[in-house]
């Protein structure tokens, strides 16, 4: 008997809970779109020089960029690659930017060098930062500015009180609009 009261309580919970939580919330999307706003100067193709220190030296790559809407513009959807000298990919990086309304925060929920997580991102007037734990006492922070077609971004590592040494820098140009990742998706038929 408990275990047939079991089931049938699990399968009510399996089909309710989505119900309810697939509904749609037209405020919440709405203040995700705008919220996504200023952040539309990202949006398209980019292309340029990239750095990063390395403990063996410094790694120089051509860093490519693609960012558009996503959701009905709700999120943010960037991927990231940088390409050596002899055309192969030395670093691929995605990653989704959303806003949560309740707590009028943005997140940048990053895949990149076999790791992912959730950081919390601030949208600033010219662009974004971004922070990565990277130790004890210690930060790396990303710093993007968007002036017309150029973006440029450094990376810092900051460790207690020690002033920021920087670690990464690219300054891409905008080459070009995507529909990415928003076009093309699976017909119904």
């Amino acid at each position: 008997m408990y275990r047939n009261l079991f089931f049938a309580f699990s399968t009510a919970a399996l089909f309710a809970a989505p119900t309810a939580a697939q509904a749609p919330d037209p405020g919440r999307i709405a203040a995700q779109q705008q919220a996504m706003g200023p952040l539309a100067k990202f949006d398209g193709i980019w292309r340029g020089p990239a750095w990063t220190q390395l403990p063996g030296g410094r790694h120089e790559v051509t860093q490519t960029e693609r960012i558009g809407p996503f959701l009905g513009g709700s999120v943010k959807v960037l991927e990231g690659r940088g390409y050596n000298a002899d055309g192969t990919v030395g670093f691929n990086a995605f990653g989704i930017i959303s806003f949560d309304p309740s707590t009028g925060r943005y997140t940048l929920h990053s895949y990149a060098l076999g790791r992912s997580g959730d950081f919390p991102l601030e949208v600033t007037p010219t662009g974004y930062v971004w922070r990565v734990p990277a130790g004890p006492d210690a930060v790396i922070r990303y710093t993007a500015t968007v002036d017309g077609n150029h973006w440029r971004e450094i990376g810092e590592r900051i460790v207690g009180t020690t002033q920021p040494m920087q670690m990464f820098e690219m300054n891409l140009t905008r080459v070009g609009d995507t529909q990415w990742p928003a076009k093309d998706p699976v017909p119904m038929r």
